[in-house]
């Protein structure tokens, strides 16, 4: 918006300086962090009102969690706020790869929040079916897919450690586009059932793609590396920089003992979101990797749903896994600590990906 609004009024100079994705980033980074902090307090506030007994907390997981009965929930509402004006602000409103990111954003986080909602009003963690939720969240991914298709035509499906197109998957690849935004979506919103768990894992994937994005955007960098080059993935990185903007405003608030959660509302949208710009940089497979840590969380529910029903025995403790932790011992800033850096280490392996072709 600044960058038409500069062209329109006729200012050269500050043009020129908003030309440069480095500093719409930085300034997207930065809009998204002052304005995250200066309504978190009155936000949190307002939901504390709104909410009264705040997030209903699981009777049969660890006990240490009862102590947190009260907290408020959707705080996600406090991330996207922030993230949307700055995007709006910073990004290229004709580039309509950012378009389709923030249509799962808001598509992901209107899913999250009416299953905060159902579970506040209900005083119940169980919130909306599942299967309705992956109904429409589908129905989300598979139109952005589709948007994300259509613009650029590139079908193929890449691996690391090879250059170039592995196999061209034509009108499959949206299924397995969508498939990968709703799968990351909700492997996020497993992670997130710690005090600033799910958070800085996502802030660490953002600034893994804020570089892919980046790379993938620049044709020399993209030819130089071996990976596919995506012209209008160059707005994706300003993106990346708000979600970063916005995780750290609700860290500082979110960080233990958390004065909200992030709920559904904020999980589902920012998992989401880093699916759709994984798509958008055909680096599907390298987001496994990336977000490793998110990954795991998801199969560990998976694993433990599929034993108990067929052995009627449990693999871990308790899933998702880092319930698993606590159960034999591990305090909950340990496993957040601990998770955080194997998120950092699994980041730094996605991003070796770009130069091992």
């Amino acid at each position: 918006m600044l960058y038409l609004l500069a062209d329109h009024l006729g200012f050269p100079h500050a043009l020129n300086l908003i030309r440069y994705i480095t500093f719409r980033a930085g300034a997207a980074a930065l809009t998204a962090l002052f304005l995250g902090l200066f309504i978190g307090p009155k936000f949190i506030g307002w939901l504390r009102v709104r909410q009264g007994k705040g997030q209903p907390i699981r009777t049969d997981g660890p006990q240490t969690h009862l102590a947190k009965r009260g907290t408020p929930t959707m705080g996600g509402l406090m991330i996207l706020t922030a993230l949307v004006v700055s995007m709006l602000l910073w990004m290229d409103l004709s580039n309509r790869y950012t378009w389709a990111v923030l249509f799962v954003t808001l598509g992901f986080g209107a899913i999250g929040f009416l299953d905060d909602y159902d579970k506040v009003k209900k005083r119940s963690h169980k919130g909306v079916s599942g299967k309705v939720r992956l109904l429409f969240e589908f129905m989300i991914a598979g139109i952005a897919s589709w948007i994300l298709v259509s613009l650029g035509g590139n079908t193929h499906l890449y691996v690391p450690f090879y250059n170039g197109p592995v196999i061209d998957l034509s009108y499959g690849y949206i299924l397995f586009a969508a498939f990968t935004i709703v799968a990351f979506g909700n492997a996020v919103n497993l992670t997130d059932g710690l005090d600033g768990l799910a958070t800085m894992p996502v802030i660490i994937a953002c600034l893994a793609f804020f570089v892919i994005s980046y790379l993938v955007g620049n044709a020399k960098f993209a030819a130089y590396l071996g990976i596919p080059h995506v012209p209008g993935a160059a707005d994706l990185p300003i993106i990346c920089a708000a979600i970063i903007g916005a995780g750290l405003a609700f860290l500082w608030f979110n960080a233990p003992p958390a004065a909200v959660f992030m709920g559904d509302t904020g999980s589902l949208a920012l998992g989401g979101a880093i699916g759709t710009i994984a798509v958008a940089c055909h680096h599907e497979i390298v987001l496994g990797i990336v977000g490793g840590l998110f990954v795991v969380e998801a199969m560990s529910v998976i694993i433990q749903v599929f034993f108990y029903k067929r052995t009627g025995k449990r693999v871990f403790k308790m899933a998702p896994i880092h319930h698993h932790f606590e159960q034999i011992g591990w305090s909950e800033p340990t496993v957040v600590i601990r998770f955080w850096i194997v998120a950092f280490i699994l980041a730094l392996a996605g991003l070796a990906t770009l130069k091992l072709r």
